[in-house]
């Protein structure tokens, strides 16, 4: 999962241009994105950079389906991006088509297609899969959301190779000795900003839209950190889920003894994906399985270090009805009725055994 090497190639710079020329013929786009870090990144990078476009979070697991296509209506939009999710639904797609609307896909996630005509990810240009905040500042090329662009990537457990131009101009935020990227999102204050981000998603929608709204004119991501009037909901809400965050990874370190930690936990707010992340760091040699339980439904954020899980966990998918799942190979995400994860257990720890066979 940890990427420790420079990465140079990605999209070609004739889809870049053409993507930069989506963006300029964009007079009013709607930017859907996916409800992290890396997707909130992305869309502000793109829409600072023409400056103007509403943006939404995906907050729903699985693909943009036809429910979203108000959000275009509402909005009045002429053109539509889709920022880090992997799959559209072919009837959002019609619908869009009706419209004489164009769909953009960004994104870096395996996809087997069909794809779109303005599909765009470096998987299949030059084989890598850097964050879509990576593609989107390079698309953009402006300095000044350089610290964007690092805490889209880090929180997507990725080192950019402007990270020296990052640390020239904001040496305070990143005053450790780091080797990955996970060291940057647990050890300093960029990081700091990355977790605020990815907590202030789970908050109600007008303040998240309070939180874009923030960012979007931000000049210097120190404002972040400063409580104020206008930041004091987002910090608040930190707070508040930093809080709870810390007793359930407290809960979920006491099954580190074990060679797959596999916790689960219910409430009100998922932090399965953050808590994932953060086990795996703290225990690299550890398979991590945690599973957020919301009523009848049941997601959970899978990772491997030192291994392939996707193969395992997508095998561990089939024969569960409505089970659905997507992701990297060191990290994904799976979904089911809740009542079903216990055979999701079950089959994911015999998949892991052929896996590591």
């Amino acid at each position: 999962m940890v990427r420790r090497f420079k990465i140079i190639t990605m999209l070609t710079k004739e889809q870049i241009q053409e993507i930069r020329e989506h963006l300029e013929n964009a007079k009013n786009p709607v930017f859907f994105f996916d409800n992290d870090p890396d997707g909130l990144c992305s869309f502000l990078i793109l829409q600072r950079f023409i400056g103007r476009g509403k943006g939404v979070a995906i907050k729903s697991a699985g693909s943009i389906n036809k429910s979203y296509f108000r959000r275009v209506e509402e909005f009045g939009a002429d053109y539509i991006f889709v920022l880090d999710k992997p799959f559209i639904d072919q009837d959002f797609i019609e619908l869009a088509e009706k419209k004489n609307l164009t769909i953009v896909h960004i994104d870096h996630h395996p996809n087997n297609g069909p794809y779109l005509k303005y599909y765009y990810n470096p998987r299949l240009s030059s084989n890598t899969h850097e964050p879509v905040s990576d593609i989107c500042y390079r698309i953009t090329g402006r300095k000044e959301d350089v610290w964007i662009a690092v805490t889209g990537c880090v929180s997507d457990c990725f080192l950019p190779d402007f990270m020296e131009e990052f640390k020239k101009k904001y040496p305070e935020l990143i005053n450790y000795k780091y080797k990955t990227a996970f060291d940057v999102l647990y050890n300093t204050e960029i990081g700091k900003i990355a977790i605020i981000m990815s907590f202030g998603l789970r908050d109600t929608t007008s303040n998240v839209v309070s939180m874009m709204r923030f960012m979007l004119n931000a000049s210097n991501p120190s404002t972040l950190l400063e409580e104020n009037h206008k930041t004091k909901s987002f910090l608040t809400r930190f707070e508040t889920i930093y809080e709870k965050y810390s007793k359930l990874l407290g809960k979920a370190e006491e099954l580190r003894k074990e060679n797959i930690l596999f916790f689960s936990y219910s409430g009100d707010v998922g932090l399965n994906r953050d808590l994932a992340n953060e086990l795996m760091y703290k225990y690299p040699e550890k398979i991590i399985a945690i599973a957020f339980i919301n009523g009848n439904r049941a997601n959970i954020s899978l990772r491997w270090e030192k291994g392939n899980i996707r193969t395992p966990a997508m095998n561990a998918v089939k024969g569960i009805e409505g089970a659905t799942g997507d992701g990297h190979e060191h990290s994904l995400g799976v979904q089911m009725t809740s009542d079903k994860l216990a055979v999701f257990k079950k089959n994911l720890f015999e998949e892991i055994k052929k896996e590591k066979s």
